[in-house]
């Protein structure tokens, strides 16, 4: 049975349409149990009515054209419970409901389940048969196994349909927009045309896309065809002495797979036809690679993967000759499969305004950059069927993890004016960038910056950063192939220092593991969250823990601005071992002579709910706190917020996020030591009130997010806040606290900081 679901879940995945996929299904599922009939209804969000999509048993001319309420029949009944419904004899049942002409009169035994997505209800599912019996157990199990496992194939399919579908009308309703979510990675709102960036031959990542020039599409074909097979003459003649005739005969099997009158014809005929060659190659190879697959013979299955190997160096060779010819619209969405930060470089930054990853997490080192950038960004858009979208027009909201496809002209002229409206903000924020981030009764809160790259430096200068509160040293060791070394890192530390000095300088100690590996000490757990990260990494490896802290020092050598910091202090052994390796390099360095000064200062850093309640014992050890929201909220709510299936779940104003944030903050006065937060709450206007009236010292954030926090908080008096938070603190609810919150900054003349979906702010869209 388990094969049986696999082979039909990868048979769906294959499908090109979501029409071939509802197909596959309604054929395969009947097969698999052995009923009758098979049908999926889908649900059409324009009308919520659920339409008779796809069958086997029934009336196939009835497909599109007939429809329930999604209360109304059986079928309606099962999306409604969003559980199976098992009958002997559906028409007795008073749910029943007659479709007519769809020919399901001499069928009693029903049944049906939902197919669900995100917590959304896409379709139902159905089996029928004419016998009277009840579905036994172990088929309503395959069943609802096979809905689970199609729900997001179906998703995905159902994406794909609308852009083939809705791109063809440009004027599209607004409810005719399609959206996909995924995980903000950079906030902000963009308008742009995508530009679809693959990995280097990799056959399932090309994009599909027309050509206006056959003839130089088929010569190039031509020239990297005719370039493989040269390589492969090149490596059998080089191989000739080593190798029996039988071997030899292996490249004589490469060569005429590559023959003109075989798959080299089919793919000159796509070409012909009106697609680019990498898109026509890839539609070929693959659809080989799948016919290999499938063969039962273990010799011609194996056979695949010199299939997928050809097509993979003629791709490497056309990509070649394709580099240098591209072209980019004036405002580039720049999308890819997992996007990395030398594809950013190869566009124009005047021209690059959004970015899209498939995959990847807000801790990206694409993400990381697109902030420091100020590019809205979206990552983990697992359901976006990227490489049928070069050339489109797409919307990117950064700010709630949404692309928009198909917009019609109403939406884009909505988005548009969300645009100018945040330029015009940020033009009027301006001003505010050499005065002083105090309350209006003049309570100080200075507000420092989270940098990784060199590229964040002038940003957070020109914007009136007063000091870093994380400086993020694993970004620096992402970008190499080794451990850079201890001068390596002396030199790239300096550079952060000597730009902000004097201002203070907040070094965080290597943090890796989690969603952070590098490529060169890979770290492989079942649940790396929980698992080898942070400050457990460095402490079972002192040789990379002392050079990174020897380096910082050496680097502070006159100027004195350095603070270390510790990630992911779990209990106060760990953190004593970290303070006296750091302590063993102060003393070795003085005795090498090095004019360090006194010792910086060293801070721990609170993201574990353990470091919360020990924030006192910990405060008592060390010279500051800094809380990092991100990932103590992530571990309070156990919801991993780089996951888009419960990013929903993750909430910043959470009541406990609440609760433990106070508590920091007045453990950290309770033992006279200042408190610091560096997570992405600091830079959120709203709640940077919160943390204000709580007795945090200082916010760190990103750049763009300076100039807002410190308009918020010189437009609030201190005493107003710690009511604010007096009232929220009793609070059981999330959507009570953002609601309390943004009652109070509207009140203040601050509406557009309220924290608010873009979806209310542009109306209907789906």
């Amino acid at each position: 049975m388990l094969e049986m679901l696999r082979n039909i879940v990868q048979r769906v995945n294959a499908a090109e349409s979501l029409e071939e996929a509802l197909k596959i299904i309604v054929t395969r599922v009947r097969d698999a149990m052995g009923t009758q009939v098979c049908s999926v209804y889908l649900r059409d969000p324009a009308t919520n009515r659920l339409v008779f999509r796809a069958t086997e048993g029934l009336n196939k001319n009835q497909i599109g054209l007939l429809s329930l309420a999604h209360n109304e029949g059986l079928v309606g009944l099962v999306a409604t419970r969003e559980e199976p419904v098992n009958l002997d004899n559906a028409s007795e049942h008073p749910h029943f409901q007659l479709l007519s002409g769809i020919g399901e009169e001499p069928f009693h035994a029903f049944l049906g389940v939902p197919i669900i997505h995100h917590k959304i209800v896409l379709g139902v599912l159905v089996v029928q048969q004419a016998q009277r019996r009840r579905f036994d157990e172990s088929d309503e199990a395959f069943l609802v196994t096979m809905s689970a496992q199609l729900a997001g194939v179906i998703a995905h399919a159902q994406v794909t349909g609308s852009i083939q579908e809705e791109y063809t009308d440009a004027t599209a309703s607004p409810q005719g927009s399609t959206r996909v979510t995924g995980i903000g990675g950079s906030p902000g709102v963009a308008v742009g045309q995508v530009a679809v960036v693959s990995p280097v031959a990799d056959l399932y990542a090309v994009p599909k896309k027309q050509t206006n020039d056959r003839r130089a599409e088929l010569r190039s074909f031509k020239q990297a065809l005719e370039a493989v097979r040269n390589d492969v003459r090149a490596v059998a003649a080089n191989l000739a002495d080593q190798l029996n005739a039988e071997d030899r005969a292996l490249f004589d099997v490469y060569l005429s797979i590559l023959d003109d009158s075989t798959i080299g014809a089919e793919v000159a005929a796509l070409i012909k036809a009106g697609n680019w060659a990498q898109g026509a190659l890839s539609q070929v190879m693959i659809e080989h690679i799948r016919h290999f697959e499938q063969m039962e013979h273990s010799y011609l299955r194996e056979r695949a993967v010199d299939v997928k190997d050809l097509g993979t160096r003629v791709l490497s060779y056309l990509q070649v000759d394709a580099h240098d010819k591209r072209d980019y619209s004036d405002r580039v969405v720049l999308v890819g499969e997992e996007l990395t930060a030398s594809m950013l470089g190869e566009v124009p930054r005047e021209n690059l305004v959004g970015l899209i990853s498939v995959r990847g997490s807000g801790n990206s080192h694409v993400a990381i950059l697109a902030r420091a950038m100020g590019i809205p960004t979206l990552m983990g858009a697992v359901d976006l069927p990227y490489t049928r979208l070069e050339g489109k027009t797409v919307i990117i909201d950064g700010y709630n993890g949404v692309v928009h496809l198909n917009p019609s002209t109403m939406l884009l002229e909505r988005f548009e004016e969300l645009i100018e409206q945040e330029a015009a903000l940020s033009k009027d924020l301006e001003s505010l960038r050499d005065v002083d981030c105090e309350t209006a009764d003049g309570h100080r809160i200075p507000l420092f910056v989270n940098t990784g790259l060199m590229a964040d430096v002038a940003i957070s200068l020109d914007r009136g950063a007063e000091g870093v509160g994380l400086y993020r040293t694993e970004v620096p060791f992402l970008m190499q192939e080794r451990f850079p070394s201890e001068e390596e890192q002396r030199q790239l530390y300096r550079q952060q220092l000597e730009a902000f000095a004097p201002k203070a300088v907040t070094m965080r100690t290597l943090d890796i593991g989690g969603d952070k590996a590098l490529p060169y000490f890979p770290i492989e757990e079942a649940n790396p969250f929980l698992g080898w990260r942070g400050l457990r990494v460095t402490l079972d490896h002192p040789e990379i823990f002392l050079a990174q802290v020897r380096a910082m020092m050496k680097a502070n050598v006159g100027l004195g601005n350095l603070r270390i910091m510790l990630p992911m202090v779990s209990n106060m052994s760990e953190l004593q071992e970290a303070l006296d390796l750091v302590e063993r390099c102060y003393q070795e360095l003085l005795q090498e002579g090095h004019e360090l000064g006194e010792r910086p200062p060293v801070g721990v850093m609170v993201e574990v709910p353990a470091a919360v309640y020990q924030a006192r014992a910990l405060a008592r050890k060390v010279d500051f706190l800094s809380v990092g929201s991100n990932d103590l909220t992530q571990y309070l709510l156990a919801v991993d917020r780089n996951n888009a299936r419960v990013a929903d779940l993750y909430h910043a104003y959470h009541p406990a996020v609440i609760q433990a944030l106070r508590i920091v903050a007045e453990s950290g006065k309770a033992e006279g030591k200042p408190v610091s937060i560096c997570g992405e709450l600091a830079g959120d206007p709203g709640a940077s009130v919160l943390l204000a009236a709580m007795g945090y010292d200082t916010l760190s954030m990103n750049s763009i997010s300076l100039p807002k926090v410190k308009k918020a908080l010189r437009s609030v008096l201190l005493d107003d806040a710690r009511n604010l938070l007096e009232e929220v603190v009793v609070m059981d609810h999330s959507e009570q606290i953002q609601g309390a919150l943004g009652a109070f900054l509207s009140e203040r003349g601050m509406q557009q900081f309220v924290p608010v979906s873009l979806d209310e702010a542009v109306g209907p869209i789906s």
